[in-house]
């Protein structure tokens, strides 16, 4: 199992740390570092600071949301950053909700989200083959654009850029078991969202029978402390604001995974506080044992142990959100 490191997305601004802790990893053989981006910071640039300050850690984006970006733009943005890193681009891509597609990006939330999920990937991967001129007449990505307010003069173009790898990885945020299914016929990785290593089935029957080479890289908080309770804390509030604040009350996939994973209750009473306004309760409301085994917190010797868990299962690169040098130092002694 290899090890990367992901860096999330800014807060208020730039962490000072980031840079630091992606030379620490590097300098650790950690195989990736990992940046994201919500409704802040983007994905790439942060990505491409990092990669000007290190020189062999592959670099990936979870996630890259599709909603920002066409497909064509994504595709660019990611074979100019392998080019610069030489080879070492992997690219993650994330349909979000609606919420945050209607609200922050100002588009429809696609009625058929597989099929918009397939389109993007098959532009992508034409615009990184460029073998032809990118064609497709998509439900919802066509091009050239042939919509009703179309002039009528577009042309089927191929990147002017030779793409550095026909093959560079595209990998897929993917929660419920149909998107699950699709991302392991269409995507050469998967980044799970809250895996649980005693819960695979929560994410379908796809999880069992996996092709050869194919990624699942999930994320979880890794910190090494001598307080379980504590420790948890950071991996609650992440749970308060995705399951009770990152979706409306109708439609929340974040609450909807976490019902399926065996705490429907607790998501809805989570879900019910923060739209009333007690966030702090809706806080304090998620599980320590949802927290818990979605995460390694606690001693030396209890991380130890249950990453063996993590080992046993499909994960193949494990993400770890560290937040400080000396975990990131005691995961990768003992995943040696």
């Amino acid at each position: 199992m290899r090890l990367g490191l992901a860096l999330g997305y800014w807060g208020r601004g730039p962490s000072a740390d980031h840079v630091p802790l992606a030379q620490e990893a590097e300098r650790l053989g950690y195989d990736s570092v990992w940046t994201a981006e919500s409704w802040g910071s983007d994905a790439f640039t942060p990505l491409t600071w990092i990669a000007a300050q290190t020189s062999r850690i592959k670099l990936g984006t979870a996630v890259a949301q599709m909603a920002a970006r066409s497909p064509t733009t994504t595709a660019m943005h990611a074979l100019t950053l392998d080019h610069l890193s030489g080879g070492r681009m992997m690219l993650g891509l994330g349909l979000s909700g609606p919420q945050v597609v209607e609200g922050w990006y100002g588009r429809p939330f696609p009625s058929s989200p597989l099929t918009a999920t397939r389109e993007y990937v098959d532009v992508v991967r034409q615009v990184l083959r460029r073998e032809a001129p990118v064609e497709l007449d998509g439900r919802f990505h066509s091009h050239p654009y042939r919509g009703p307010d179309a002039g009528g003069i577009g042309k089927a173009l191929k990147a002017i850029t030779h793409p550095l790898r026909a093959d560079l990885p595209v990998l897929l945020g993917a929660e419920g078991p149909k998107n699950v299914a699709q991302t392991v016929r269409i995507a050469d990785g998967w980044l799970p969202l809250y895996w649980s290593p005693s819960r695979p089935d929560a994410y379908g029957d796809a999880v069992r029978d996996l092709p050869q080479g194919f990624l699942v890289a999930p994320m979880a908080r890794v910190q090494v402390c001598a307080d379980v309770s504590e420790g948890l804390l950071p991996v609650k509030t992440m749970l308060g604001f995705y399951i009770g604040g990152m979706g409306h009350a109708a439609r929340n996939f974040h609450a909807d995974l976490m019902a399926r994973m065996g705490y429907e209750e607790e998501a809805r009473r989570i879900q019910q506080l923060f739209l009333d306004g007690r966030r702090e309760e809706a806080l304090l409301a998620v599980p320590d044992a949802f927290a818990d085994e979605i995460s390694l917190i606690g001693p030396r010797e209890r991380i130890a142990e249950r990453l063996e868990l993590w080992r046993k299962g499909p994960v193949t690169d494990l993400l770890a959100l560290a937040p400080d040098p000396h975990s990131l130092r005691v995961l990768a002694e003992l995943n040696t």
